[in-house]
């Protein structure tokens, strides 16, 4: 008998497939699944009909090589006996000849094999941002685990104190004692219940999450194709799991103040204050660039590492890229920019005063109208959401209208935000925008007294919070946003000009924490933008009174936020 042994992880013989004889194997074809020696490869498989196309690896490759998807047998869903050849990207189905002849000659056609290495990267994503969440959560869950410690060894020591009281003041107060008791123990009790159901929703999701992943996984794996491709959008739908909203604060248990021996002075339960998790905020300044403007106040990166930056009502508009210590102006036009971001194709696009059609910058570097038109609006400002559509902040000061519109890559408005159930107005003057992952648009709205606020609309349209500044940070300057980002944790920082403070935001808009800007040395800030490595921009502008364009743009690391 023959020996044998492991190749590539499994266990074969050491044969030779093609002549049975004890040469050592040296060879493997991964079209025919032999394993060859060096003598039939060069005599007998080189015989084999298309031969010379298929892929021979060495022996000490066997088992680095995975088995790739076969997409030249993929059935036509629409002709019977035709093969699908190519992936419409317009249409986003697969395509064969007798449909490009027929439908799509002129639409985005790729190959099938690119379109599916997309969607499994975009898989791979929706996986990473589900064990991140995941991560998250748990996270989450010691720190609320931490806090159920906590105010148990509180409410034990306040049982201890009415206790103790209860002792020096005899029988004539048991009755009221009980009664404090008694409080204390339901309210001890609604604090529990309110950090337990957190616990319970963050214990639900990670369940889910975690079979979600495995399934993800398991469907990564799938070596058919045409099932692939049947499931895939059902599966990239099913990775958009969202996150439980935990409270940002829970209700402690009321405080015993003890009295003297009347009645009246015994004591009572006053309020706590607010069982929340400490948040530790970090921003340290990575680099610092000179630019020759008078105002950042726009900051649009780019997926090639290069900026766009401009000056707004100054009718300056850069492209700069990092080279040393200094920024490389790539371009530059004299124009009025209200707004401007990047699309997916990583051309800018950008909100021009007095225009109703959204602007774009061409490869070749001339401006020309865009597919988005925004009539009888001007736009305001633009931005991405997660879905790569358009969000528009628009206004018209002689009709007196404001709205956020939602708008597809072929420039249809999908949806227009202008009024509430009630028909009023949702915006005074919207003016920037940003969009967390559960779809909760927030809208900075300039008001007419040099103030403003956050609102946030739900994914019906409808406002569920407005965030209206900090009652301490806000007591003697009004809270005045003039930029607003998503952090990589899903958290809002909203840039405030007044104070030069960060106000931080959870999803839903509210009150997280704050960060002074003049802690690390920054003044002046005044936009803001995270670049693809998910260091976080701060544009500035010139020191009040200051004759010299010296705006500064700073690259900063941030943590926990």
């Amino acid at each position: 008998m023959a020996s044998s042994q492991f190749f590539g992880g499994g266990q074969v013989p050491v044969n030779c497939n093609l002549c049975k004889t004890d040469r050592p194997i040296q060879w493997k074809c991964m079209d025919c699944s032999i394993l060859m020696c060096g003598h039939c490869k060069e005599k007998v498989h080189s015989q084999f009909k298309n031969a010379q196309d298929h892929k021979i690896i060495k022996r000490e490759e066997i088992g680095l090589h995975t088995e790739e998807l076969d997409f030249t047998n993929i059935k036509c869903a629409v002709h019977t006996g035709q093969s699908s050849c190519l992936y419409c990207n317009t249409c986003e189905i697969l395509v064969c000849p007798t449909c490009i002849a027929k439908v799509h000659k002129k639409h985005d056609l790729i190959e099938i094999s690119d379109e599916y290495k997309k969607k499994v990267e975009k898989l791979k994503k929706g996986q990473s941002k589900m064990q991140k969440n995941n991560s998250n959560m748990n996270e989450k869950k010691g720190e609320l685990n931490k806090l159920m410690s906590a105010e148990n060894s509180k409410y034990s020591k306040v049982k201890q104190d009415i206790v103790s009281h209860e002792k020096t003041v005899k029988e004539q107060v048991e009755k009221y004692f009980k009664e404090l008791i008694n409080k204390l123990d339901q309210s001890h009790e609604t604090v529990l219940t309110s950090v337990k159901t957190d616990l319970n929703a963050i214990s639900v999701f990670t369940n889910q999450t975690n079979d979600k992943i495995k399934q993800v996984q398991d469907f990564i794996e799938i070596t058919n194709a045409s099932e692939f491709f049947k499931e895939v959008k059902t599966m990239e739908k099913s990775t958009e799991i969202q996150q439980p909203q935990t409270k940002p604060s829970y209700s402690s248990s009321p405080k015993f103040v003890p009295g003297n021996i009347n009645q009246s002075m015994i004591g009572s339960l006053q309020d706590g204050g607010d069982l929340s998790v400490e948040i530790h905020i970090s921003l340290v300044i990575n680099d610092t660039y000179q630019t020759e403007l008078e105002l950042i106040a726009l900051v649009s990166p780019c997926i090639d590492q290069s900026i766009w930056i401009s000056s707004g009502k100054y009718g300056m508009l850069q492209r700069v890229k990092h080279e040393g210590s200094n920024l490389k102006v790539m371009s530059e036009f004299n124009i009025k920019v209200y707004g401007m971001a990047v699309n997916p194709s990583n051309q800018l696009l950008l909100c021009v005063q007095g225009k109703t059609w959204l602007q774009q910058i061409s490869s070749t570097g001339d401006l020309t109208d865009s597919v988005y038109d925004v009539t009888p609006f001007y736009s305001q400002t633009i931005h991405f959401n997660n879905d790569n559509k358009l969000i528009v902040a628009a206004s018209n000061d002689k009709l007196k209208r404001s709205a956020v519109i939602i708008m597809n890559k072929k420039g249809d408005k999908e949806t227009v935000y202008e009024h509430d159930e009630h028909n009023q107005h949702l915006f005074n003057k919207p003016r920037y925008i940003t969009t967390t992952s559960n779809e909760n648009i927030h809208v900075v709205d300039f008001l007419d007294d040099w103030s403003g606020k956050v609102v946030i609309l739900g994914q019906e349209g409808n406002i569920i919070n407005q965030y209206t500044g900090h009652p301490t940070i806000n007591k003697s300057e009004p809270f005045r946003p003039v930029h607003i980002v998503t952090t990589p944790s899903d958290n809002v920082v909203v840039m405030d000009l007044f104070t030069q403070i960060l106000h931080i935001l959870n999803d839903n808009g509210h009150f997280i924490s704050y960060f002074n800007t003049k802690d690390i040395g920054i003044e002046f800030p005044y936009s803001l933008a995270f670049n693809t490595t998910r260091q976080l921009y701060i544009g500035c502008s010139k020191a009040a009174g200051s004759q010299t364009k010296e705006a500064k743009l700073y690259v900063i690391n941030i943590a926990g936020f």
